[in-house]
């Protein structure tokens, strides 16, 4: 197995999950099979209980995993899945060290951070590494060189390089080159971060430098005689117009072969499916504007995957696309603002939690329905769009979630019974892939072309059964089952109305788009035409 840890200093956000995942991609056109581990310093055991504000969105993977979404944009640069086994946190660290002393497994020795600590750290690297059958494991260490809190995740890539032989390991360093007010590259924050991370034990053999523009010939001598690394090892990774060129900086700037000759690889296959579809996104045309009404909209990366959808939708069916954040609480605020839906080719009610902006969400729906602007509603977004149809319809006044009225005459949304009495916050949460069966002729239908999907779930309250019947005889239908749960909502004879209560932006790829994300930006083309 050969292993890249990639680290950072200076400061968070530098971008080393985009740097983790584009080595992956790399790797991967030249035929290895890659997978990738992320380090998370944080004592939460997983970041299922985090708000959206503290930590960007909340990525569910197949088996129900709530991780970092730095493991969304390695599944998407990868195309690959991957469990919650390959995000690591201290929170899961310690949890299992505790548990095993208090089984009695270390035999009445003192417990401490080395070796117990570190030795699980490796432990779980190695075990994730071997059975995800890869060629090559990525492991992005979280924070930065000298956080407290990365110690001893840092200390223990310290023994696996000492452990494994030298040709297996490689460490890759994200650091910052900033510029001056006279645009004079800085390699002081990039030297203070080396020393920091040697003071550790860790020496880097590359150095991926984030800079505004490319590094200057002179920067990169400083940078590898103060650091002690070969000038080919200093890699510019300035910013990019898009994300998804980042591959290709990368490897122009020689990082991909700099990496193979350290760790003894080659191979002459090249995947250039990644080369294909960056170049049809330079080539868009037209332009389809989306309004998405939710309430963490001054954060983008808390609907991340959203966006990254948007993106492997629109580059599909060959349009730009101009998304703007509209927080719902504005329509409750003031009413008249509704109309400036309008403008809008399609409008999106993402996921989430609690009561806020909620009502603002509904009546953004109902401006959707009755004029006929393509509707996409995902989880909450879907619920509400049956709480609206419900009210406005089905002549049911008043009806809502019991998550936001415990007393409503009409809970159209509710906790099935096998849900209830349960106090454990991510108990009562249906997390993960799980199957629909689709209605012969349904738009859900035609947009999968199966009868059949698995999507993955993140939500804890369900259409209630009891309504199904009064709903679809006024003209909602729930056209994806699984048993009793509705997966999915449309509205027939609409430009496009479809509500999943599934996250389908999870599983969408760059040249793999969602297939409700595809539809949606089609019907949005279809409409402008």
């Amino acid at each position: 197995m050969k292993y890249i840890i990639v680290t950072g200093g200076v400061m968070s956000g530098l971008g080393k999950g985009i740097t983790t995942a584009s080595i992956g991609r790399n790797l991967k056109n030249k035929g290895y099979k890659v997978t990738a581990i992320k380090i998370d310093p944080y004592i939460n055991i997983d970041a299922g209980t985090m708000s959206p504000f503290q930590h960007g969105e909340v990525y569910v993977l197949k088996d129900g995993g709530e991780v970092d979404l730095d493991l969304g944009n390695y599944e998407r640069f990868l195309d690959t899945e991957l469990t919650r086994e390959h995000n690591l946190t201290t929170g899961k660290v310690y949890e299992s060290v505790i548990s095993k002393e208090r089984r009695g497994e270390y035999l009445g020795k003192t417990v401490q951070i080395i070796p117990h600590i570190t030795n699980e750290i490796k432990d779980r690297i190695r075990k994730v590494a071997a059975k995800s059958g890869a060629d090559i494991c990525l492991i992005e260490v979280g924070g930065t060189v000298g956080d407290i809190e990365s110690m001893p995740f840092l200390e223990a890539v310290r023994q696996m390089h000492r452990e494994e032989p030298k040709e297996n390991i490689a460490f890759v360093h994200v650091t910052l080159v900033p510029m001056d007010s006279q645009a004079d590259q800085k390699t002081k924050p990039t030297q203070h971060s080396v020393k920091e991370l040697r003071e550790l034990g860790l020496k880097p053999h590359v150095i991926v430098t984030r800079c505004k523009e490319p590094l200057l010939e002179s920067t990169v001598s400083k940078i590898s005689l103060f650091c002690d690394v070969s000038e080919k090892a200093v890699i510019s990774a300035h910013d990019a117009m898009d994300i998804y060129e980042v591959p290709l900086m990368i490897e122009k700037e020689g990082l991909n072969e700099y990496l193979m000759n350290h760790l003894g690889l080659s191979s002459s296959q090249t995947d250039d499916s990644w080369y294909k579809m960056v170049d049809r996104m330079h080539k868009l045309k037209g332009v389809v504007k989306i309004g998405i009404v939710g309430k963490y909209t001054n954060l983008e990366d808390s609907y991340l995957s959203i966006s990254a959808s948007i993106k492997h939708a629109a580059i599909e069916c060959g349009v730009n696309y101009d998304v703007c954040w509209i927080n719902a609480e504005s329509f409750e605020e003031y009413p008249g603002e509704i109309a400036d839906l309008t403008e809008y080719d399609g409008i999106l009610v993402p996921g989430g939690f609690g009561e806020r902006g909620t009502e603002g969400k509904i009546k953004a729906i109902q401006f959707a329905r009755e004029n006929d602007i393509p509707y996409l509603g995902l989880c909450l977004g879907m619920q509400l769009s049956v709480i609206e149809f419900a009210r406005n319809v089905a002549g049911l006044e008043n009806a809502n979630s019991t998550e936001f009225d415990e007393d409503t005459p009409y809970p159209v949304i509710d906790l099935l019974p096998e849900q209830e009495n349960v106090t454990d916050m991510g108990a009562t949460m249906r997390l993960g892939d799980y199957d629909a069966d689709l209605r012969k002729g349904s738009l859900a239908e035609r947009i999968y072309g199966q009868s059949r999907i698995v999507e993955r779930h993140r939500h804890r309250y369900e259409v209630n059964p009891n309504f199904v019947e009064k709903i679809e005889s006024h003209g909602m239908i729930f056209s994806g089952k699984n048993r009793n749960r509705m997966e999915i909502a449309e509205i027939p004879g609409k430009k496009f109305f479809f509500g999943s209560q599934f996250h389908p932006e999870f599983r969408s790829r760059p040249g793999k788009p969602s297939p409700p994300f595809k539809a949606f930006v089609q019907a949005m083309i279809d409409r402008r035409a």
